[in-house]
This record gives C-alpha cells, structure tokens and sequence, in this order.
C-alpha cells in the first residue's frame, strides 16, 4: 500500500469484501450478500489484490479458495470489522421482525442462548429453532430462516456458507463404571458396557470407533436419544459409554462427573457451518452472527 494510505483506512470498503468473499467462499455468494454487482465485487477484489502485490484467493470451477495470506487477513480483520460494522448501526426497531436462527438444539441451548443474551437484553428478538442440518437447510433455502449452524456444509453457493468452529469428540463415561481411563484403551474394554447413541444408527459413536480405534462399530446402543443433552445425564448418572463434544461437557470433566477414557492427541473433530439466508445481511442479522463468532472463539 502507498504511504499515503499506509493506516488502511481508506480501504475499508475493499476489506468488507474481501471478508464477505472469504467467508462465503464464492464471488457471486459474496455479492448476494454485500448487495453488489458480481462484477463490482470481482473488481474490488482484484484492486486489493494489487494494493497487497500478491493473490489472496485461487480461483476454481466452485469457488474461491484463500490464500495463507488471506487467512492471515481474515483472522485479523474480522473482529475489528465486525465490530465497526456492529457500532454504526442503529439499534433494531421495536417492531423489527425477530432473527431467526436454527440449529441443534443442544448447540443452541450450551452456546447461542448465552452468548445471545445480552443482544436480547438490549432489544434484540430472536426466534430458535431446534432441529436436525438437512431440515434447517431447506428451511433457510425456503427463506423461513436467518442463519443455520449446521454440522452439513450445503451443497452449491446459493446459501452464503463459513466455518463457525470445530467440535472435538472424545470417549466419555463416569467414573462409577470403574472403566481405567488409558491411552492404550481398547474396544473390547467396553464390550459389556451400553453405548449411549444420538441415533440407532449411531453416527457420532461409529465415527469415533473408525478414528481412534482404526475398527468399524457393530454393536446396537442401549439407549438412544436425538440430543446430546440427554446423553450427558445419562452418562453421568452411570447408564453407559458416549461420545460428545468437549464444549458440551466442560463442567462435567471439570468436576469429575465425566472421565475421559482414552487420551489423544488426534481427535475427532467436526466442522460446524454458518450459514445465512442470501440477500443484504440485516442488521439484527449481523449482531447474532458476530456474537456467536465471539462465544465460539475459545471453545
């Protein structure tokens, strides 16, 4: 950049974009939600291009990909961008039509609601709505939501997609079974204990199982239950194994309800997605999306 811009500032306007761009992974997603020309967005991407001296993105047939540089800049930009962007906008009005906002249900409840509360306090209408990634996704795509966490990736550029922060799994149970937490364990230690699944077909359990163990999983769940909240009481109450996401049970190992029974430096991970409805990005809509980036930040 010319010393006679050397703060930056002057490109707000291109920096905007080029976080739209590397968020939505797409020129044209991009443009959808800035309210621009896909030709506008091209040019202002190509003009900050120049300014730096070297690409930020590879174009591809399904997209853009970003650059180590561009995701030096997005890490260091989005926080402060966000928040200018946060503190010139007029609070909502009082008759503003809520956000609404999906997701699993327990994700909702541990995550979005406390990290929500202060915007809800402050005016702010919300509207959550609990369910499984492909039904929220083809409500979004029906315009009937927001903004969707989802565990799916949609298919396409049509809905405006970024990475929201990854899940780590591990292999839970309480310390009443008497299982001998080790970095060695083994799956025919637990061959007697239940498994406590989030479905019969037990998708999380069966991950875990190829990943860390290098073995497919056969055997049936003695208890399953479509929210992990319920798996957490029963794991702690002694009913059987799981696996859940550490976020979810950070008090539980921190007091001792829940051990985990085999260490690893490589664990299961599961990216969750942000996804937004296309369109201009609506002001409530902004304050939700920063104030989950900011709760999902340490976690």
């Amino acid at each position: 950049m010319s010393d006679r811009n050397s703060d930056g500032l002057r490109d707000v306007a291109l920096w905007r974009t080029f976080l739209a761009a590397y968020r939505s992974g797409s020129v044209s997603a991009a443009a959808r939600m800035l309210g621009l020309a896909q030709s506008s967005v091209t040019a202002q991407l190509q003009a900050l291009e120049v300014r730096i001296g070297e690409p930020l993105f590879d174009r591809h047939a399904r997209g853009i990909r970003p650059t180590l540089r561009a995701d030096d800049l997005a890490e260091r930009l989005a926080g402060p961008l966000d928040a200018l962007a946060t503190a010139l906008r007029s609070p909502p009005p009082a008759d503003a039509p809520p956000v609404r906002l999906g997701g699993a249900g327990d994700l909702l409840a541990a995550v979005a609601a406390p990290a929500l509360a202060p915007a809800v306090a402050g005016g702010l209408r919300i509207t959550m709505m609990p369910g499984l990634a492909a039904d929220l996704l083809d409500s979004i795509a029906a315009g009937s939501l927001d903004l969707v966490i989802s565990a799916v990736r949609p298919r396409g550029r049509a809905l405006p997609t970024a990475a929201l922060f990854d899940e780590e799994f591990v292999l839970v149970a309480s310390s009443s079974l008497g299982i001998e937490s080790s970095v060695d364990l083994r799956p025919d230690a637990l061959a007697s204990t239940p498994l406590l699944a989030f479905a019969q077909d037990v998708p999380i359990l069966r991950r875990y199982w190829r990943h860390v163990f290098g073995i497919r999983l056969e055997r049936t769940p003695a208890l399953v239950a479509p929210d992990l909240r319920t798996l957490v009481a029963a794991a702690v109450a002694g009913a059987g194994v799981t696996v859940l996401p550490t976020y979810l049970i950070a008090d539980e190992l921190a007091d001792g309800r829940l051990t985990v029974l085999r260490e690893t430096d490589d664990p299961p991970i599961n990216t969750l997605y942000l996804v937004r409805r296309p369109g201009p990005l609506a002001d409530g809509v902004a304050v939700v999306e920063r104030a989950l980036r900011d709760a999902v930040a340490d976690l």
